[in-house]
């Protein structure tokens, strides 16, 4: 499997489905980032952490918009976070980034 040509095309895919269908940007937002977290997390695992530095710079130069390592390594994050917690569509990723450092499911919820 090619990880980066699977990342790049399901971000490629979502910015289209952004510019068709402005009513479900959010759920498509949400159904790109677990998908691209989880091969992030897999590519992570074959060929190591630093995998996300490169695959940040060859995205950001290909599709000329910024994927900072941060940013990736959130989307990383989301699919993680997205195993205990199932992913609401009426929330982003900001929404979510303020979610991940708490630990109380109460407080989450």
């Amino acid at each position: 499997m090619n990880f980066y040509n699977e990342i790049k095309r399901e971000l490629v895919n979502n910015e289209i489905n952004k510019k068709i269908k402005n009513y479900s940007i959010n759920k498509s937002d949400l159904i790109t980032y677990y998908n691209v977290g989880k091969l992030l997390l897999e590519a992570g695992n074959k060929y190591g952490e630093g995998i996300i530095k490169k695959y940040s710079n060859k995205l950001t130069k290909e599709l000329n918009k910024k994927y900072s390592m941060r940013y990736l390594f959130d989307i990383r994050r989301l699919y993680l976070f997205s195993k205990m917690h199932p992913l609401d569509a009426q929330l982003t990723i900001s929404h979510y980034r303020l979610l991940f450092p708490l630990d109380d499911n109460n407080k989450i919820k």
